[in-house]
């Protein structure tokens, strides 16, 4: 995996996830919905997430005023409360500074 590198410190939004399991008929095309427009969005870095028994995506941010400026996204809202009322069972959001990074690639 080739992930960017964003210079050190920048910010994460981590958000974990369990689905409701009834029908989730357009969650996936929602989330990659919010992905493409977050791309978009003034201090945007990068995006990681993974979904098998709890779903995980964190989304890497210039600054605090960037996350805030994405939490409040009309389109983003839409998603988030289309989310409480159809998809999720359980989210929880955490907003972490990285001051380091390291890996390891073969």
């Amino acid at each position: 995996m080739n992930v960017m590198k964003p210079i050190t410190p920048y910010y994460a939004v981590i958000f974990t996830s369990n689905l409701t399991g009834d029908d989730n008929v357009g969650y996936a095309e929602m989330a990659q919905q919010m992905q493409d427009l977050a791309k978009q969005q003034s201090g945007y870095l990068d995006f990681e997430s993974a979904r098998e028994e709890m779903g995980i995506s964190i989304s890497y941010w210039e600054s605090l005023e960037a996350i805030a400026k994405w939490k409040a996204n009309t389109d983003h809202l839409f998603a988030q409360q289309k989310g409480i009322k159809d998809w999720y069972s359980w989210y929880k959001v955490r907003i972490c500074l990285v001051e380091r990074e390291y890996d390891f690639e073969r």
